[in-house]
Parts: C-alpha cells; structure tokens; sequence
C-alpha cells in the first residue's frame, strides 16, 4: 500500500485527555508539525514546550474551528466526551454535533484526511462472534450511539463530498501510566460483570501505530477499522492482576452467557495495512513494564 508523505500539519483534538495527550507527545517526538486545539493552555504546556502549537477552544463553540484547521493538512480528531452523568446534551453536543461541525470546517479549508477515533463500546453486546466493522450498531446509549451518529456522517461525508475520512474504533485504552485500567476496576461490582468474561484492549503504542499508518496510508477514505491487541484478557485476570478479583465478582455468579461481549475482529486492519500490535497482550506490557 502506498504510503502518503504529503502529511505536513496536523491538527490533533483531545490533544490533553488520556489518549490525546500521549499520541501528540508521541507526534511531536516523530518530527511532526503539530497543532492542538484544548481548552486549558495550562493542560498542554508540556506539549507546548516540545513544539505544539496551540488554539484555545472546544466543542461548545464551533466558531473557533476554521482557525483550528486553517493550514493543516490532516485531523486527527480524539476529543471525546465520555464521563459524563444525565448530560446526554452534553455528549451529543460534543461527540456528534462538534464533530460533524469540524469536519465541514475541515471540507472547508481544504484538509486532506480526517481521523476520526470512535470506540468498541459502537458493538454493544449480544453477538455470537468477534465484532466486525460492517456489523450493524444501534446502540441507543449516549455515549455509542453519538459516536455511531458521527460515523455515519462522516461516511455520508465522503459518499457525497469525497471527503477522506476514515474512522478507527478502540479497544480499550490502557498503558504508558495510564490510570484507566485502575479507575474502571471499581465499577466491576456494580455492573455485576462476570469474571470469566474477556475484554480487548490495546496499548497507547498500538493506538499510535494505527493512527499514524491511517494518516498516511492511500486508499483507505471512507473506511472503518477495529484495533485491538493479539490476546483479549479475561476480567479475572485483569482484577487479579490488582489484587482485587475477591472483591469485583459474585461468587455466586452463574455461566457466562455472551463471550464474545467486548472481543472485536481487527484481521481488517492487519490485512488492509499490514499493522500487527506492538504490545500483543497485556501481559507483554506488564513484563516490559509499560502499563
């Protein structure tokens, strides 16, 4: 496949959150010309002393984003709005209204391509095998189904308009220090998950590595990719691995009922683009240790 050299500027959202912040660091440290649009200066100013250039905004208010995208060449749009209780406004706002808004300024101004980060959480639950990406999603949740809504436009996008989008669901994020895994061991208890259930995830570095072969790969507008890593962790194994499962299942729970919950098919991505993980277990990054 060839690969597009052409990518000079990028503009890079989310650029201070937990995924955001570690893929510009990592932009920045490959040479690239980076811009971020955040809404603190304050947050990005280890970003800022390596070389980003910074525009103040967000989502609420979509006047900004010409200026955002003025000059840039590529949009790497993780911006996200996830954590949030009984603001489904907030979430639509955000994920899907801003997000569409960003991709005609984007049209606009002449950007090249668009990358736009959505999730697993797209899958639901239910299916009897590995998750594919043209498997259909209706997930009514806020937080899926604006992500949902967003793919969708942004395939209409390039239906009608040419534009190159392309779109990358995430397994769930986790290592380079990242908190994530420990502030979701607490909520096992409450959403009654079951031990034995399995969970794909995928190591800031693999996230990286799939953004940046999309950012510059040819022939890939309109397409949506699944990443993941090699070897899906069963949530016993995760809680253990914290010394936490006594405390995170019932022990009265009974068979699990949907294995394939949470497990994702990414042979589209290996074979499309050649990408294989680069952590390809959590084990292989608690032994490197790089969680």
């Amino acid at each position: 496949m060839k690969r597009d050299k052409n990518m000079e500027k990028v503009l890079i959202t989310g650029a201070t959150g937990k995924v955001g912040s570690r893929f510009a660091s990592r932009m920045l440290a490959k040479g690239y010309d980076v811009r971020i649009l955040v809404r603190d200066a304050e947050k990005a100013s280890a970003l800022v002393e390596r070389g980003a250039e910074v525009v103040i905004g967000d989502f609420n208010n979509t006047d900004i984003f010409p200026l955002a995208v003025k000059g840039i060449t590529a949009v790497i749009h993780l911006a996200a709005y996830f954590r949030a209780m009984n603001d489904d406004e907030g979430i639509i706002r955000t994920n899907l209204t801003g997000t569409i808004a960003l991709a005609h300024a984007s049209i606009a101004a002449g950007v090249k391509r668009f990358l736009f980060v959505s999730t697993s959480n797209v899958y639901g639950s239910g299916s009897q095998r590995p998750a594919k990406e043209d498997d259909l999603v209706n997930d009514p949740r806020a937080y899926p189904a604006s992500k949902i809504a967003a793919e969708n436009e942004l395939i209409s996008l390039h239906q009608s308009k040419g534009f190159d989008a392309r779109i990358l669901r995430l397994g769930f994020v986790y290592g380079d220090r990242d908190p994530h895994i420990q502030e979701f061991m607490p909520h096992l208890k409450r959403m009654k998950s079951h031990s034995g259930a399995r969970m794909h995830m995928v190591h800031h570095l693999d996230v990286a590595q799939a953004l940046i072969i999309l950012l510059h790969s040819d022939g890939l507008s309109g397409e949506i990719f699944n990443v993941a890593d090699d070897a899906p962790i069963s949530l016993y194994e995760l809680a253990d691995s914290f010394g936490v499962a006594s405390d995170s299942f019932d022990p009265a729970e009974g068979p699990l009922i949907n294995p394939f919950n949470l497990i994702m098919d990414i042979s589209k991505l290996r074979n499309m683009t050649g990408f294989r993980p680069l952590v390809p277990s959590y084990y292989v990054a608690r032994d490197l240790d790089i969680l």
